[in-house]
Order: structure tokens, then sequence, then C-alpha cells
């Protein structure tokens, strides 16, 4: 097996402001796996407030590449075990190559995923398109320039509520809204019961993930669902939200792949959780990875080749928070330009 790389830094279509920031770009790294032939690819992108830049994942590419190139390939959860212990403080590029795994996967059994899951693609959810934080003016401009059935607002600010209240003044579609982490619980008391009759559907991480004993108190006392982000990174995070959320949201990036995302969703079920995919404005490739995995949850938040004004491939297709996937093998897409 061989692996190469790829490094970009893709420009998002507006400025995207979360409680934590704003960036203007997303760096991501593309990860080729070729096996007799075939190539399968995966993605990282590169997150800051989770201290993995894409110069560390190439780093730990070059100095366990003979590692990572001599497993004898023959299924990825087998090589996502492998790779875990290989490369344990990296999980965003476990991820890359765990996809890049089930993509080779496959094509060598000449399926796309979600044929070889026995899934059934007419029961995925639509998914919601992100709204980042700016004047009030300019979010009503991007919602209005992007109708939509489901909206994700971020919030996180002293305003909140007159920001979903002009956003609500101007569409009947749902609006879902991620605080990423921005309340005290004194916020969240009072802010989500005015949510509530805005018509909100659920609210993301509204408190800082280390403070369990208010999400405890929260929980009993909120009167819309609360998806646990931040606070549910792992496969491990997933018993502890149990009573203190009513769902999670399981990002690809973060949890290390499509291998433990599988395992989590089974467990959430058995928890009796909600379960949402989230994206980190991954391009088609990671999206893709997503798409194939939507038949087993409740929500999908995959609208990061919407967000972004570049994407690495094609295989994705939008249509007012419905998608479709391009014919093909493994995840079913194409790269505009080959890995270098």
């Amino acid at each position: 097996m061989k692996v190469n790389y790829h490094s970009y830094q893709l420009p998002f279509r507006f400025p995207f402001t979360i409680s934590r920031g704003t960036k203007t770009h997303q760096p991501t790294l593309l990860v080729e796996l070729e096996h007799f032939g075939v190539k399968g690819y995966g993605e990282a992108p590169a997150i800051t407030y989770y201290h993995i830049t894409v110069e560390d994942m190439i780093r730990d590419i070059e100095s366990r590449k003979m590692f990572i190139e001599k497993f004898a390939f023959t299924d990825p959860e087998r090589y996502w075990h492998y790779l875990h212990h290989l490369i344990p403080g990296n999980p965003f590029l476990v991820c890359a190559l765990d996809m890049a795994a089930w993509d080779l996967f496959g094509k060598l059994k000449n399926k796309p995923l979600y044929q070889l899951w026995g899934l059934d693609m007419s029961k995925k959810p639509v998914t919601d398109y992100t709204i980042g934080m700016d004047t009030i003016e300019k979010m009503v401009s991007k919602m209005k320039e992007k109708p939509w059935p489901v909206y994700k607002v971020k919030v996180g600010t002293a305003n909140d509520i007159q920001m979903v209240r002009a956003l609500r003044e101007n569409t009947e579609s749902v609006i879902r809204v991620d605080a990423n982490a921005g309340w005290t619980l004194e916020e969240a008391l009072q802010k989500i019961p005015q949510l509530k009759e805005l018509g909100v559907e659920l609210v993301e991480q509204p408190l800082p993930k280390e403070n369990w004993e208010d999400m405890k108190i929260l929980f009993e006392r909120s009167p819309l669902p609360l998806i646990a982000d931040e606070s549910c990174v792992s496969e491990q995070d997933v018993d502890k939200c149990k009573g203190y959320f009513h769902g999670i949201n399981i990002k690809l990036t973060k949890c290390s792949g499509i291998t433990p995302a599988r395992r989590m969703i089974s467990r959430a079920r058995e928890l009796d959780l909600k379960i949402m995919i989230g994206c980190m404005n991954e391009t088609t490739v990671g999206s893709s990875a997503m798409a194939h995995l939507s038949p087993l949850v409740d929500y999908l938040d995959m609208d990061g080749p919407l967000l972004l004004n570049e994407d690495i491939a094609t295989g994705l297709e939008y249509a007012d928070g419905n998608f479709s996937m391009a014919g093909g093998t493994g995840l079913c897409i194409r790269l505009m330009t080959p890995a270098q």
C-alpha cells in the first residue's frame, strides 16, 4: 500500500464566525491510499481549537509512512485499530486515513459504502445550512440568499434572541441553534425558553464541555433538546452524555473516522440518545463519508461544501436540503485534481 497527501487552503464564501472567532479559509489535508492500483481518498480539516494543524498531520504521516504503508490491508476496521495505536495523538489524521481505507474497500468490493452496510438512502434526513454570526442584517441577508428547509444558527452573543427573532420573522423553516459552548448556565436558562417560543428545534452545546454539573441542571430544566458536540468527541464520551444531553453530534474528524462513528451510532441508539452527524467544514470528500452514514441518524449537518468557495472533489449535489450522490463505488467521489 502507498500513501500520498496534499494540503489546501480553501476560502469560505463568507467569513465564518462562531463564538470562538472568525476564519476566512479552511486548511485541509487530503490523503490517498493506493492498493494494487486502486486509490481511496480521505480528508481531515485542521481546527485551531483542537490544536491539530495540517503541518502536524503531514509530520505524522512522514514520520510513520513506512508503517502506514506496510499494513496488509484486508478491511478498514482492522486498519483503523492499527492506525489508532500507531498514531494515538492525532485522531484527525487517523480519520483521514480511515476514510481513505473505506473508500478503497468499497472500490475493491465494487460497491458504494451505504450498500456495503445495507442502508436505505431514502431514509436519510435533510441537511441543515449554517448561518454564522454576523450583524443581524447580514445574517438575514445570508438566509434569504439561501432558501433552505433547516437552518443552523451560530449563537453565543449578547443579542442571540434578537438575531433568532429577526431570522424567524423572515422564514418558516426549522431553526436550530449552536452556542459552541458560549453560554453560562444562567444565560442558557434565560435564553432557551425564549428560543422555544421562537420555534427553535434544538440547542447544540450550550455550555463549556467541562461543565457537567451545570449541564445536569440545564438538562433537567431545558424545554428544548440539548445536543452534545464539544462534550462528545470520541466513543468514550457517548456514555458520559446520557442524563446530561438528549443527543450527540458525531463528527468524523474528531472521533477519528467512519469506523468509530459507526460504533458511536450503535451505542447512542442503545442509550436512547438522538444522533446528529456534524461537519467541520469538510469538502465533498469528507461530506460524502457523512452522506453514506446519514440513514442511521436523526439530524444531519453536512453543509461544508455549501459554505466553502472552492471544493476538491465532485460527487455530491445539494438541492433544498436534500442531497444526491453520483454513481460509483466507495465514497462515490471524483477528485478535481489528483493529490500531489
